[in-house]
């Protein structure tokens, strides 16, 4: 059996604006193994947000095949493949996406109103998702009241509160000074190291791209070798 969590193959991505046809990707094929933390780097334009889009099923290919494991996820319904994201998929993004009038403990609390558990059983999975990221301590605070790096403490436990199997990361330390991002980027190794998560991140850092196990670079919609100046670095 393939050790690879999900498979893109021969991924074609076309976007009409106006009457001009933009395509994003050819014919691209892709992997990532599980348990994987893949790092992708890449100019702005180059198809980085477009796949992670891809791989957490919130758009869909012009041509090619998407497979998660066994489950070939590009000809789903759209509530089927609404149930899939939110069963194995956990998104992060650059400015957080909280909303400002819920609660840390309430943002983080969102994907599981989606299911069947009891009040009880959510909000024992809210404060176990808030302590694993280290902001138990702010469950009341309000986004405005958080620092850049709380809130995307808040936006990681939304992510993984549901338990998913892949984390897609979006520039996740690009709106947080050296430190915090530090921190943060410690937060998705543990993640990856300790609870098994497969994560792809998006990444205009080289140094935040360290923390990964691998690193790939996106250049117009193709995989290509690391710029010079990386492999001098």
């Amino acid at each position: 059996m393939s050790d690879k969590q999900i498979r893109l193959s021969g991924i074609t991505k076309r976007y009409r604006k106006g009457a001009q046809v933009i395509e994003i990707f050819r014919d691209l094929d892709f992997a990532v193994a599980q348990g994987d933390f893949l790092a992708i780097m890449g100019p702005s334009g180059s198809g980085k947000t477009t796949l992670l889009n891809l791989l957490g099923g919130i758009d869909r290919p012009s041509a090619g095949e998407i497979h998660f494991r066994d489950t070939r996820i590009d000809t789903l319904s759209e509530g089927r493949l609404a149930r899939w994201r939110a069963a194995n998929v956990g998104f992060i993004f650059q400015f957080y996406n909280l909303m400002p009038v819920l609660s840390a403990a309430e943002n983080a609390e969102l994907p599981l109103l989606l299911t069947h558990l009891s009040r009880k059983e959510r909000a024992k999975r809210v404060m176990a998702a808030l302590q694993l990221v280290g902001i138990a301590d702010r469950a009341g605070h309000y986004p405005d009241e958080l620092s850049g790096g709380q809130q995307q403490r808040v936006a990681i436990a939304r992510a993984i509160i549901a338990d998913p199997a892949l984390l897609l990361a979006d520039e996740p330390t690009g709106d947080l000074d050296r430190a915090t991002a530090q921190e943060i980027l410690e937060i998705l190794q543990m993640l990856n190291r300790d609870f098994g998560k497969t994560i792809v991140m998006v990444t205009h850092d080289p140094a935040a791209a360290r923390y990964a196990d691998h690193v790939l670079h996106l250049d117009k919609g193709e995989f290509v070798d690391a710029p010079q100046e990386e492999v001098e670095a």
